[in-house]
């Protein structure tokens, strides 16, 4: 079973900067495709981006590319959710999510294991 912990959300300005990262807690975190996913209040899940296994694949919404990026370091388990120009639209609960199929893509049904979530919250 993998578990994986979100940090690094917070409150911030608009235009304004943060990383959150997403740490799991198995080894063979190397072996696993990784999305990530935000939630908005009265709102579905929506996709943000995803990375490949071995991080030389990624994606992102199109509505985020410019401003967001995917990476990820195997070595300390961890894959990071760069966020720039932030907007109060981007507020949201951010999750990071497990996946064992190569790519999962921006199907939330393909990932099994997931995070508690991270709050941003982009003030205007």
């Amino acid at each position: 079973q993998v578990q994986l912990v979100e940090s690094g959300g917070g409150l911030v300005q608009a235009g304004g900067s943060l990383r959150l990262s997403c740490a799991a807690s198995e080894g063979t975190f190397s072996s696993i495709t990784i999305g990530w996913f935000r939630q908005a209040p009265g709102k579905e899940r929506e996709f943000v981006g995803v990375i490949s296994w071995i991080g030389t694949n990624t994606a992102l919404a199109d509505s985020l590319k410019g401003r967001f990026a995917i990476s990820r370091d195997n070595a300390k388990t961890t894959v990071y959710l760069e966020m720039h120009s932030l907007k109060p639209e981007d507020t949201a609960l951010y999750y990071c999510a497990g996946s064992r199929t190569v790519w999962p893509g921006r199907d939330l049904h393909e990932y099994y294991y997931w995070g508690q979530g991270t709050q941003v919250t982009g003030a205007s």
